[in-house]
């Protein structure tokens, strides 16, 4: 009867041993109560606890979790119904509260996600939605962390993974994006007539200035030229008529000098200015205001200055220089 007892002892002494040893992981945490009240947390590693009399009654991690938010119906400000699904990393920060201050986290966390996310989505047009997704992220994080606070949870991050427009909606919004391409299409074909419309015109003006230009060099070249071939002619047939009167006047020298040395000179002198006067005949044949005319070389002198007012471009007789008349 001795041994029973004994041995019963040491069975009931070997679990309160073992009962009272408590290992917890790495990450998580636990919370003990004495008779249904808390009474300490257990932290990573190896803990003692009184047997029978205590009881861990919340095991849970602290590291960071993943709370899938399930797609809803929200309506925007517009009253275009739209789904909504999201995701929330969150962790615990302080157990207690988190045990003691709300009875189902998860669950009331999911509730108040979803409360927050209708909230936000009916202060915003359907357009907004698609465009302000960053900023509603943003929203949701900064309430959602607040409103959580009193549970021991810190809300990290809250991203909306789909927004999803109604059936009738989304073909609404398809046949619109349609109506626009066409309207930046028409809008990009126009600009392009327009660009190639003017610069067409451009190059036409460009090329018309370009050719007037070089019309008005090529007149102004040849005008130049024309004046230099005049001021040529004119320097030569001056040249000409110098070299002539020079050649004249020493003629007219050496005859001189000939009649002082021989009387019978001034026949030769004579035959002479006949042949001057024939000359000026063919010039007097070739002006505008040509006249025929017979003259008697005897009477040369006296007729000479009739001849030079018959000669209407006032041009010198050939053959004759009025110097020696």
């Amino acid at each position: 009867m001795g041994q029973l007892i004994l041995l019963i002892m040491l069975t009931l002494g070997g679990s309160a041993l073992v009962g009272s040893v408590k290992v917890i992981n790495q990450g998580d945490e636990a919370l003990v109560e004495r008779l249904s009240s808390y009474n300490k947390k257990l932290e990573p590693g190896l803990n003692l606890v009184t047997p029978f009399l205590d009881k861990i009654v919340y095991k849970q991690t602290i590291r960071e979790k993943v709370l899938d938010i399930p797609p809803q119906q929200c309506i925007t400000r517009d009253n275009v119904s739209i789904t909504v699904d999201a995701v929330v990393y969150w962790r615990i920060i302080d157990m207690e509260k988190a045990y003691y201050k709300v009875e189902n986290l998860q669950s009331a966390m999911v509730n108040l996600v979803l409360t927050q996310i209708r909230a936000e989505m009916g202060q915003l047009e359907l357009d907004e939605t698609f465009t302000a997704r960053s900023q509603i992220n943003e929203i949701l994080l900064r309430d959602l962390d607040i409103a959580t606070d009193p549970w021991g949870v810190k809300v990290t991050r809250v991203e909306l993974r789909d927004i999803i427009p109604s059936k009738a909606v989304q073909e609404s919004m398809e046949l619109q994006m349609s109506a626009e391409r066409k309207k930046r299409a028409a809008i990009l074909t126009s600009e392009g007539d327009r660009e190639s419309a003017v610069n067409s015109a451009r190059g036409k003006a460009e090329a018309q200035i370009l050719d007037a230009e070089a019309r008005q060099k090529s007149v102004i070249l040849q005008a130049e030229a024309e004046q230099k071939a005049i001021v040529l002619k004119a320097q030569a047939e001056r040249q000409q008529q110098v070299l002539k009167a020079q050649a004249i006047a020493e003629s007219a020298e050496i005859i001189a000098q000939k009649i002082k040395s021989n009387p019978d000179a001034h026949q030769a002198l004579e035959v002479l200015m006949a042949l001057g006067y024939l000359d000026m005949g063919t010039t007097i044949g070739k002006s505008d205001s040509s006249k025929v005319m017979f003259i008697d070389p005897r009477s040369i002198p006296a007729t000479l200055e009739g001849i030079r007012s018959i000669v209407s471009d006032g041009q010198e007789i050939p053959g004759f220089n009025n110097k020696h008349v």
